[in-house]
């Protein structure tokens, strides 16, 4: 599995601004092969912003790459940045292959090398 995350510093003041575009956005991930789940967490507050991130799960770090060059990640981004300016710097992207899972019912599994 891979999995795929952006961070974001959403200025004070802009949250709900933020998780509305992202609750009312087309998304397209579940066009595509190898996509498992997203999730769109909220993190700590800060002095001058809260931070958030985006996190896809992914077959296979190929079937991310797929999604990054397909036409429903386009139409997914086609609208970024088109509103003011609701975060401090850009997104930070964290890309991680999973290594080992461990299930509620305590079965393990290891990544194939």
């Amino acid at each position: 599995m891979y999995i795929a995350m952006n961070r974001f510093k959403v200025a004070k003041g802009s949250e709900k601004d933020f998780e509305d575009i992202w609750m009312k956005r087309d998304t397209y991930l579940n066009e595509l092969p190898g996509f498992i789940e997203f999730h769109l967490l909220k993190g700590p507050e800060r002095e001058d912003h809260v931070l958030y991130a985006s996190h896809t799960v992914w077959r296979s770090f190929a079937d991310f790459e797929h999604w990054t060059k397909s036409d429903q990640f386009r139409k997914a981004h086609g609208s970024a940045g088109s509103s003011k300016p609701l975060y401090l710097g850009h997104p930070e992207f964290e890309g991680f292959h999973v290594m080992q899972t461990v299930g509620a019912d305590g079965a393990r599994s290891v990544a194939a090398a």
